[in-house]
């Protein structure tokens, strides 16, 4: 068969549901060939767009995302959605067209050297030099792409090999299982547990890759030691536990932090050094780490454990609950304190009527109305943080967020693939004006695909967040500012509903209406940033923690 044949041959081997991309004409042997596979293939208005919903889907899923793109301007556009997903360990591969390499009919137009391009961007990408080599490139790049850490992986198929006949048979997909940490390492972080007085857990991104809730909550209900986690570690386990102490949305000086600096040890599960740090390590403090992770720590200046334990994470877990006793010394007064702090700040303005709305009163109505299985995909903004802290999620993966390349335009396109992975559940993309006008045009994209997805467009216009960073530093207000279209026409000119929120009392309400009634449904939501300020730097600056 031709090897463009072949090549979707074994995308199905893998499991290939969808290919999300935008096809060249490099691309169309393979394009054919997908029309003939049971691989559904999603058209999209950018290949960002389509590598942001491939890296989704698989965060998501926890199997490889995959997106198309053809030679030259189609790779190059991968190139935010290729970090996206290494940084945020998300398993996806990327597929490009390329011109004949065999022999040359346009000379160097529109060629660009894209496997190199790829290198520093990707766990591993090759061209395609012959059509026998499919096999066993298309296994190796899937079983790298879901190795710890997860991440991007590149193959570029030229245009004269795709026609190429061959006959190399597919491999076998085979799991690797990793085992759990060694016996000394367990009995090591248990004894260091066990004679620590205020020990916390942290949970960080590479928990919610992998399902380790059911162990986590194991060990929670033995040793009742609360947690917090990063912002990418939101839902591993139910906020609303009452062990619960927040979210480190920032990397100091939050409430949270109070609970830190006076813990004297922190089993960290799942830590990500790519993500914001939720606290720092400073040589000489009294504080001991536990690295308890898949893979061995990245040694930073503000992150170096005291002891590992690597290995698979519920394995390790599972191990660790059986020897651990919980403590009669251990104390945790002062966390019970903070967790009643951090509560009533997310309680405070949670109702607060002001007209544009404040973020803690978006916050707390999105919450109302979401259901628990729920997913709210966020682009990048001021409003991240905000939801970081106060949004109380129920179940993993259903805050999406991006805390790693933390890149703006991907909220409505992870949306997508969220409704496209999970039909039956209600799906909320949450952007700030300028992230959404970045791939606004996917909202057509979601029109066609017969979606029933609500869109929350939070209208300052300006780039908010540094705005909130330029004030803080006492700068002056310079070249931040800009215009909107219409939003509401701008959702009808694409087929879809557009609303606009004229008072805060009415959004719950709307939101509500919209979350139930099919379509497309975008709501324009003017915000008021002045809490930023007044709580992010000012009152933060002025806390005290009762140490």
């Amino acid at each position: 068969m031709k090897a463009a044949e072949q090549f979707v041959n074994a995308l199905e081997n893998e499991g290939v549901e969808y290919i999300f991309g935008i096809p060249g004409e490099e691309n169309l042997a393979l394009l054919e060939a997908i029309r003939k596979s049971k691989i559904k293939l999603i058209l999209t208005r950018h290949e960002q767009a389509a590598g942001f919903m491939a890296a989704t889907y698989g965060r998501l899923t926890g199997k490889t995302g995959v997106c198309l793109a053809t030679l030259g301007p189609g790779a190059t556009n991968l190139v935010t959605a290729a970090a996206y997903a290494n940084l945020g360990g998300m398993p996806m591969l990327m597929i490009t067209g390329q011109k004949p390499i065999l022999k040359s009919k346009q000379g160097r137009f529109q060629i660009i050297n894209v496997v190199e391009m790829m290198q520093p961007l990707t766990k591993f990408t090759r061209q395609v030099l012959n059509g026998n080599l499919i096999p066993s490139l298309i296994r190796e790049a899937f079983r790298l792409s879901l190795a710890e850490r997860p991440g991007a992986v590149h193959l570029e198929l030229p245009e004269d090999i795709a026609a190429e006949l061959c006959e190399s048979p597919l491999f076998p997909v085979t799991e690797v299982s990793l085992p759990e940490g060694s016996a000394e390492s367990i009995e090591a972080a248990v004894r260091l547990l066990e004679q620590a007085k205020r020990p916390l857990i942290l949970i960080g991104a590479g928990g919610n890759r992998k399902a380790i809730s059911a162990a986590l909550r194991q060990w929670v209900d033995k040793t009742n030691i609360p947690f917090f986690n990063t912002q990418m570690g939101k839902g591993v386990l139910d906020e609303h536990d009452q062990r619960f102490l927040g979210t480190a949305a920032l990397s100091d000086h939050d409430y949270i932090h109070c609970a830190i600096n006076r813990s004297d040890l922190i089993l960290n599960i799942g830590h990500d050094v790519i993500e914001k740090p939720p606290f720092f390590m400073h040589p000489g403090e009294n504080r001991k780490v536990i690295h308890l992770n898949f893979l061995a720590a990245t040694i930073d200046e503000v992150y170096f454990p005291d002891l590992e334990v690597v290995g698979n994470i519920s394995a390790s877990l599972n191990k660790m609950t059986q020897k651990i006793k919980p403590q009669a010394h251990w104390d945790f007064s002062y966390f019970k304190t903070i967790k009643q702090e951090v509560d009533q700040q997310i309680q405070e303005k949670a109702n607060d009527p002001r007209f544009p709305m404040i973020p803690q009163r978006l916050v707390s109505d999105v919450r109302k109305r979401l259901p628990k299985d729920g997913i709210a995909a966020l682009d990048n903004g001021m409003y991240k943080i905000w939801f970081a802290r106060n949004f109380m999620a129920f179940n993993s993966k259903t805050l999406l967020l991006d805390n790693a390349l933390a890149s703006m335009g991907a909220g409505l396109p992870s949306a997508i693939a969220a409704k496209i992975v999970y039909p039956d559940r209600k799906v909320l993309a949450i952007c700030g004006d300028g992230g959404f006008m970045m791939n606004s045009q996917e909202l057509e994209t979601a029109v066609r695909l017969g979606l029933d997805l609500v869109i929350i467009i939070i209208c300052d216009k300006a780039y908010g967040m540094i705005k909130w960073k330029q004030e803080s530093m006492g700068l002056a207000d310079y070249g931040l500012d800009y215009q909107n279209p219409d939003f509401v026409l701008y959702a009808k000119a694409y087929g879809a509903q557009g609303h606009r929120v004229e008072n805060t009392e009415s959004f719950a309400g709307l939101l509500k209406k919209c979350l139930d009634s099919p379509g497309v449904h975008l709501i324009e939501l003017p915000i008021d940033y002045s809490e930023n300020i007044k709580v992010l730097t000012e009152e933060l600056a002025a806390k005290t923690c009762l140490l």
